[in-house]
């Protein structure tokens, strides 16, 4: 059983492999359509249709391809490393991420043997110290898969290795079966199953562009497939978080060429030679100017390596002076300079595509600055675009976290842990908790209880005749029913120890 499910075979699947039938009861004309970016594929009924596979594939790598390129471009690669820091936090006694059961009714003793299978999945993954290179290959790729490696002989050992595979070697595959059927009096094509699979082409060793039959077909559940979850549209195509910054950064690449080539043909400045040819003929002035010309601009050095004499001449067309020939009656052979460019300094235009590209990869545009600092002060001196950028950070991790949720399924299943109904009904409610920037934290949580506490100083004169206790500590101090207990409980216990003063000792003689 455990073979069919995280098992793979080669080309076309077996009746009824990895099919989830349609129940009778439940009929419907409409093709479901998960925006996952699998590669829809229609058979039966009146009209079978067909998707262009090779035709997508080529596209969606050609499309990866380029969001790996832009990943190393200077400005790009910084705003990136600033998404990966601020999602990843490493610290030295503290998981990268850990999940939570809280929400979960199970028993203590489930509870701790999925903590376990989680841990062990992270140490398959070697998270904690590939934990950035993981997610930037998630940002930039926008897709990410791992293949399921387990012992045949024995399943319940659980998952061996945790084997990442390329994107552009993967896809993932939804074949939608439909039959005739007598729907509202009428003879229509209804949905019967749906399959899904992926299909792995290694393009090392097979150069061809896959088709819907080619290639090593592996099952939907021994493939771990996490996305960005931003889908085209049009082409029903998932695309990156780079997507955005695809343009701005093509033209600020095109503006900052243009700025090169202006400041080398500007900067310089060139001279204008009016030669004085008196009465000469036509032929014999141009002969003339060339033979000036030649003096001129002719330097001939003596190399002493070599013991030869070399010409030197420089041929830079951007920087030729001017020659003009000037008859008689003129003034004569003249020199005179043309200045070089004026206002070379400025660049607005190219901080304003940077600023359309640190706006597409929603990092704020005061991360560019220079000279802007760090602020240790208050959390309420934080900027708003910082702020979003946080949510924008936890959006992120909410996604990727999905890699390690259907890791910890395949693990827990084959170890006999839960079932695959106990997960769905447990799944919507693990909480994956990410580590977050200590300071920042403390910095915010210490600057929310000042608050507070400034309000309970100031309704103190109130408390026992408009506010109750009860009401101070829930809807003040933000305290669950819980956590009031505990803490009257500690307050009892360090009484008891005389560790606090009783309130009536209190030397302020202020009662609890």
């Amino acid at each position: 059983m455990a073979l069919d499910l995280f098992g793979f075979s080669i080309g076309r699947a077996t009746k009824g492999q990895s099919v989830e039938s349609t129940p009778d009861s439940v009929k419907s004309v409409v093709t479901p359509d998960e925006y996952d970016g699998s590669y829809m594929f229609e058979t039966g009924g009146i009209l079978g249709t067909y998707v262009d596979f090779s035709g997508a594939v080529r596209d969606e790598n050609a499309l990866i391809q380029q969001y790996r390129g832009i990943a190393l471009y200077p400005e790009v690669d910084i705003a990136i490393e600033d998404i990966c820091n601020d999602a990843i936090v490493m610290g030295s006694d503290r998981k990268p991420v850990k999940i939570s059961l809280d929400g979960v009714n199970l028993s203590e003793s489930i509870k701790n043997k999925i903590y376990n299978e989680f841990d062990y999945v992270l140490r398959l993954l070697d998270f904690h110290k590939k934990a950035y290179d993981i997610f930037r290959r998630w940002y930039v790729d926008s897709k990410l898969y791992y293949q399921i490696v387990i012992d045949s002989d024995d399943p319940l050992k659980g998952i061996q290795e945790l084997r990442p595979i390329d994107p552009t070697k993967i896809k993932k595959v939804r074949k939608v079966m439909k039959k005739k059927d007598n729907f509202a009096q009428k003879t229509t094509t209804m949905i019967d199953g749906i399959e899904e699979y992926f299909i792995y082409i290694n393009k090392d060793k097979d150069t061809s562009y896959p088709t819907a039959n080619s290639g090593v077909k592996l099952t939907n559940d021994s493939v771990v497939y996490v996305n960005s979850g931003q889908v085209d549209a049009n082409s029903k195509r998932v695309v990156g978080y780079l997507q955005k910054a695809i343009r701005p950064v093509n033209m600020l690449r095109q503006i900052e060429d243009a700025v090169v080539v202006y400041r080398i043909s500007r900067a310089p400045e060139r001279r204008i030679f009016y030669i004085d040819v008196g009465n000469l003929p036509k032929q014999k002035a141009e002969q003339y100017l060339r033979e000036i010309m030649q003096r001129y601009r002719t330097k001939m050095i003596y190399d002493q390596n070599t013991g030869q004499i070399q010409d030197s001449r420089n041929h830079m067309s951007m920087l030729e002076d001017y020659w003009l020939p000037r008859r008689e009656g003129g003034r004569g052979t003249e020199i005179s300079t043309l200045s070089g460019g004026q206002n070379l300094g400025q660049m607005d235009d190219v901080e304003y595509l940077l600023r359309k590209v640190y706006n597409a990869l929603n990092v704020p545009i005061t991360r560019m600055l220079p000279d802007n600092g760090f602020n240790m002060g208050r959390a309420a001196e934080i900027t708003r675009d910082e702020v979003k950028f946080y949510k924008y950070i936890e959006r992120l991790r909410y996604r990727f976290g999905n890699l390690f949720l259907d890791a910890l399924r395949v693990q827990c299943i084959l170890k006999g842990i839960l079932t695959e109904d106990d997960w769905n009904e447990i799944s919507p409610k693990i909480e994956m908790v990410f580590n977050r920037d200590s300071y920042f934290t403390e910095l915010k949580e210490n600057e929310i209880l000042t608050n507070r506490l400034q309000m309970i100083s100031q309704i103190q004169p109130l408390i026992g005749q408009y506010f109750s206790l009860n009401y101070v500590k829930t809807n003040i101090l933000r305290m669950t029913e819980e956590d009031i207990m505990k803490m009257d409980q500690e307050i009892q216990n360090e009484m008891q120890n005389q560790q606090l003063m009783p309130p009536e000792t209190d030397p302020e003689g202020i009662q609890g």
